[in-house]
């Protein structure tokens, strides 16, 4: 006779995955410090080619994961999640060792692939493992984790670059990736799984749609959102028809008599929906202000890669130190009011710095923003996930992580894109032609620096007016309801799966 453990250890799981999250967002990151060096050393001709190290991965990361989602419904997080983080770490080696920049991008690409089957898992196994009541707190840690790793990635990319090389940014995946191997297979529960037919059509249709849309607001900016290098598409025409097989996945989803991938059921619930369109406002915030951040840091300022990262270490403090706190906090009182204000703190902090952006401001003064960042960055992402995930059923796990975290990328993609087409539009405007771009990495002479500063103080404007349309949506969270039987249900799906596993 089978015995099925009641309760699981959900604490030392979540550390185990967390380690693995962490090493893969920080990969969104840590390459932009990088390109430079990299273009270097594998003698690239071209800073657009240089950039599609970053783009490759964020493609192959991003359009994926509403599918990985549901797979790991269908055959176990814990076995997509050790299967992805395999594949990770044997691309980061792969990237290393890369002699030319076509394989580093190849090597990106299956990067990215590793960690779309990673992510959607993190979030399922915390949702099936940790009661609802009690979830708040990990989804704290999650949050902590996602927020830090959008700071800690440059700041490693620069130290590591500076000191050892820009292979060393990959390399240190390697060890990383081994211990977070280790500690999953030990820690984290094998849960059970959901039998589920597969969409076939459906997968096409989503991935053929986020490719065609992921990558004209992606590459936009590079050919001036005109016509495509090589080719007859233009970068509207692409995003255009990838909205267009979007609508079409819909539509087969909500007509489709079997089991669709996306169960549109997932949206009735008042609070994920709103929780999906808050996480996109948060993606295009925390993406698109860093870009108008780090240029007045190191073209007016004239910091260092490394230099200019530190300036966002209080954000980084601060939210690591309470966004666990935030997370307990959230399980006794109503998350919305935590996440308003978080949204709001953003939106502050961005217009502060818009304030303060001038070439003679002190140091000191640009790091008080940054730490009402942090502030902000604790009560944005755990009150957000957990109300996302809160009434989601076990073998709805995997799909609505898939969506969550699809939301939140396409998020990033759009900040990304608007912020560097904004940029453009507002240096021209204040005078400053070709961008600044023949002083790209050495800080600008004194007669420019005022028109450029001005421009990156008025494009902080736009991720700040996203943070108050996430208020804003936020606002409208549903009172979280108790979440009976959840235990219970739990219990009993992992009843039936053993009763059927063949005993040996």
């Amino acid at each position: 006779m089978s015995t099925v453990p009641k309760e699981y250890h959900p604490w030392p799981a979540l550390w185990a995955l967390v380690l693995g999250f962490f090493m893969i967002l920080i990969d969104t990151t840590i390459v932009s410090v990088a390109n430079p060096a990299i273009q270097r050393g594998l003698k690239v001709d071209s800073v657009s080619d240089v950039l599609w190290v970053t783009s490759a991965y964020l493609l192959a990361y991003a359009v994926p994961l509403l599918v990985t989602g549901r797979l790991g419904d269908r055959f176990g997080p814990k076995n997509l999640y050790l299967g992805g983080l395999v594949i990770f770490t044997v691309a980061s080696a792969w990237c290393g060792f890369s002699g030319t920049l076509g394989v580093l991008i190849t090597a990106r690409v299956v990067q990215g692939l590793g960690a779309a089957l990673m992510t959607p898992q993190t979030m399922a196994v915390i949702t099936r493992i940790f009661p609802p009541e009690k979830r708040g707190a990990a989804m704290g840690l999650w949050g902590a984790t996602a927020g830090v790793a959008t700071l800690v990635g440059p700041i490693l990319g620069g130290v590591l670059v500076d000191g050892f090389g820009w292979a060393w940014i990959f390399f240190i995946n390697v060890p990383v990736g081994i211990i977070a191997f280790i500690l999953a297979v030990r820690l984290v529960p094998k849960l059970p799984t959901h039998p589920h037919r597969f969409d076939l059509i459906g997968v096409a249709l989503s991935a053929i749609g986020l490719f065609l849309v992921v990558f004209g607001l992606q590459e936009g900016e590079t050919y001036n959102w005109g016509t495509i290098t090589n080719t007859p598409f233009s970068v509207w025409g692409l995003i255009i028809a990838g909205v267009v097989v979007i609508v079409a996945f819909v539509v087969w989803q909500r007509f489709n008599r079997g089991e669709p991938l996306l169960p549109l059921a997932l949206f009735r619930d008042r609070n994920f929906s709103l929780a999906n369109a808050a996480i996109t406002t948060v993606g295009f915030t925390i993406t698109s202000m860093s870009l108008p951040l780090v240029y007045y840091f190191q073209l007016v300022k004239g910091f260092t890669p490394t230099g200019s990262a530190l300036m966002l270490v209080p954000m980084a403090l601060l939210s690591g130190v309470l966004a666990p706190f935030v997370g307990k906090l959230i399980d006794r009182i109503d998350p919305k009011y935590i996440a308003v204000l978080g949204m709001l703190l953003l939106a502050v902090a961005l217009w502060w710095y818009s304030v303060l952006l001038t070439p003679t401001t002190s140091v000191f003064m640009l790091l008080l923003p940054s730490a009402v960042l942090g502030l902000a960055n604790a009560g944005i992402w755990a009150p957000i996930s957990n109300t996302a995930t809160r009434n989601l059923a076990p073998r709805q796990a995997g799909a609505g992580s898939g969506v969550y975290n699809t939301t939140r990328q396409i998020g990033a993609v759009l900040g990304s894109a608007s912020i560097a087409a904004l940029i453009a539009a507002r240096l021209t405007a204040n005078g400053v032609t070709g961008g600044g771009g023949s002083y790209s990495g050495t800080q600008l002479p004194s007669f420019i620096r005022a028109g450029f500063t001005t421009a990156m103080s008025q494009t902080l404007l736009l991720p700040a007016a996203i943070a108050v349309v996430g208020a804003i949506v936020v606002a409208f969270f549903a009172k979280p309801k108790a979440v009976n039987g959840w235990t219970e249900q739990r219990n009993a799906a992992a009843e039936a799966q053993a009763e059927a596993t063949p005993v040996e």
